[in-house]
């Protein structure tokens, strides 16, 4: 009895250990399937809607409450929106204090009518931008429920992301428009009130409806199933589109496995598209006048781009990607982004490229953005550089020329922050930074920073390998930093959550020193020093007057092994650990020291060091 109960405890650890690691690797994810009918009335900016929202309860937890986002109840006077921008010492100038000033013809809202759980009426209640719905049935786990609901909405004048009637002339940039399923994961509900930052959502499928004046033209997610009888563009070889004999047209659309539906409407949108060998097609809406003129460029541009990208960040999922002008600068949607188009060339394809990145590290990877803004934003500004810098090297962005160092400016935008005295850690929620500078410095540049400087800890080609890893093994499953951390840990063999920590979740700067350079008993003594309170591993460059370099990497103790090596066209050996609680470090090499010209600290410029005076020392 004694071993057969021993096995059983074996079996019950190696199942449960089983399931933790099967957990961690496929985290559960709830799914919500969209059917929505809506008629569009282009006279009053409003329109009625019909959702039938299927909802898939994968978690382990039985819920008896639910909730909703209603975007367009931010553009009301005194909405939460409203009064944060009010008070904010450095305002979004798109928002300022406009919204306090619509009038009830120009604000936006939306209003739901009726909602009924399986057929039977529930309770709901409409908090600001949140609805919160008492379930008439808990919701178990593995079940899934339908939810029916009639809704109202009209569209505000152009403010931030959605509205109408933008500076640039489009009528309509429909985003945020519908009563949207709140997330639920991992860590509970995330019913954030809309205060102008960034979006998370449920992934599943939308079949929807836009009935609307037959002289408009509406580019956005999804692909369009009824094309024989809208046409505007859509239909090939030249084909055109049955008459219509209606008033208004029904734009049919389905989105397979995305977590929102955007779309841009216009009357006097000229269409284009290209199809790529892969299947892939490309759609651009746009209002051709003689400032859009470089939007003809987009084709070919970012055919290319959909080339590097595929290669080096990996492979995208659907069969479109439509690029559409709206309001509001740039903001980024499932198959999809809005952004404004009168740009110059390089303006326009760095918008385009920064809004198409967005499809693999917001759409497909679909981080918490609240939570972790930077894992967007970041990522997205650091592969927009590359991607950026890939097309200027081949000739497609007008006569710009590659950078050497194409995050010269990220860094830049980090050292302002860290130096400004409004530095937050970027683990702060992002609807809670003191300050829109904070936040954004933080997100983007301070995000991307993360990145290129990762690279010089693991080494370039490891970090690539790592990035396509983390790609393919965390698509569809909202990772989170550990996640990310994990897969690093993993590509290199290296431990780097105190790099995590440190980056994401202190203020904690980096500098080091070169403070001498003497000849010893054993040799040469270079002694460094860490002035920062960041602690890093660090290349050495030194130059001999001979002419000869050579690199020396001395890793950090707490890192448990070292890069490999990455330029091959110069020595490269790994020294002794630097142990992380010491300040300072002496590195001792053969030779004497009159035959150094110099030694450099960080010579790739990767390591965001705040004060590189002290980082080079001659003889």
């Amino acid at each position: 009895m004694k071993n057969i109960a021993q096995v059983g405890i074996l079996a019950l650890v190696l199942f449960f250990s089983g399931f933790s690691a099967q957990a961690q690797a496929d985290r559960w994810q709830q799914k919500v399937n969209y059917e929505m009918e809506i008629d569009f009335d282009t006279e009053k900016h409003q329109f009625k809607g019909e959702q039938t929202l299927t909802y898939y309860n994968n978690s382990p937890d039985t819920l008896t409450k639910i909730f909703y986002h209603l975007y367009f109840n931010a553009f009301q006077p005194g909405s939460a929106m409203d009064l944060r921008s009010r008070w904010l010492p450095d305002p979004d100038p798109r928002v300022g204090a406009r919204i306090s000033r619509l009038t009830p013809s120009e604000i936006g809202y939306l209003n739901v009518e009726k909602l009924r759980q399986d057929g039977k009426k529930v309770d709901f209640q409409t908090e600001g931008t949140i609805l919160e719905v008492q379930l008439e049935k808990p919701l178990l786990p593995k079940e899934k429920t339908v939810l029916k609901m009639d809704f109202e909405g009209q569209v505000p004048i152009q403010i931030r992301r959605s509205g109408r009637n933008s500076r640039e002339g489009v009528d309509y940039s429909m985003s945020q428009w519908y009563p949207k399923l709140c997330e639920y994961d991992y860590q509970g509900w995330h019913a954030n009130p809309y205060i102008a930052r960034e979006f998370y959502g449920v992934w599943g499928d939308f079949d929807v409806k836009i009935k609307i004046n037959k002289n408009y033209v509406i580019g956005g997610t999804g692909y369009l199933q009824n094309a024989d009888e809208i046409g505007h563009g859509y239909l090939p070889n030249g084909q055109t589109a049955k008459e219509a004999r209606r008033d208004k047209l029904t734009w049919h659309f389905k989105a397979p496995n995305v977590h929102d539906f955007m779309w841009g409407a216009d009357g006097g949108y000229k269409h284009t598209s290209l199809t790529r060998p892969d299947g892939l097609t490309l759609h651009f809406f746009y209002l051709e006048n003689e400032k859009t003129g470089e939007w003809a460029k987009l084709p070919a541009i970012m055919d290319e781009a959909f080339n590097f990208i595929n290669k080096q960040f990996g492979q995208y999922p659907y069969k479109q990607y439509s690029f559409v002008q709206g309001g509001d600068g740039g903001m980024e949607y499932p198959m999809s982004t809005l952004i404004t188009g009168e740009r110059n060339l390089r303006s326009l394809v760095g918008v385009a490229v920064h809004e198409l990145m967005h499809s693999w590290y917001q759409m497909i990877l679909g981080s918490n953005e609240s939570l972790y803004s930077w894992m967007d934003e970041g990522f997205t500004d650091y592969a927009t550089n590359v991607v950026f810098n890939h097309l200027c090297e081949k000739g497609l962005v007008g006569n710009i020329k590659p950078q050497a160092n194409p995050f010269a400016q990220t860094y830049g935008g980090y050292f302002n922050l860290a130096s400004s005295g409004k530095e937050e850690p970027m683990s702060t929620h992002a609807d809670h930074y003191n300050t829109n500078q904070a936040y954004g410095l933080a997100a983007y540049s301070k995000g991307a920073v993360f990145l290129n400087q990762l690279a010089s800890v693991i080494g370039k080609a490891t970090f690539d390998k790592g990035m396509l890893r983390y790609f393919n093994t965390w698509k569809y499953k909202h990772p989170n930093p550990n996640d990310f951390i994990r897969i690093m840990e993993k590509e290199s063999g290296l431990e780097l959550d105190w790099y995590k920590e440190y980056w994401v979740n202190t203020t904690r700067t980096i500098d080091y020193a070169v403070n001498g350079i003497e000849t010893a008993d054993k040799g040469i003594k270079i002694s460094l020093e860490r002035v920062g309170g960041m602690p890093m591993p660090i290349d050495v460059l030194i130059t001999y007057k001979s002419g000869k370099k050579e690199i020396v990497n001395i890793p950090l103790d707490i890192m448990r092994g070292s890069k490999p090596r990455e330029d091959q066209s110069m020595p490269y050996k790994v020294a002794a650990d630097w142990t992380w609680v010491s300040t300072t470090y002496e590195l001792f090499l053969v030779g004497n020291a009159v035959d150094i010209e110099s030694v450099e600290i960080d010579p790739s410029k990767r390591v965001a060091d705040v004060n590189r005076d002290n980082n080079v020392r001659k003889l």
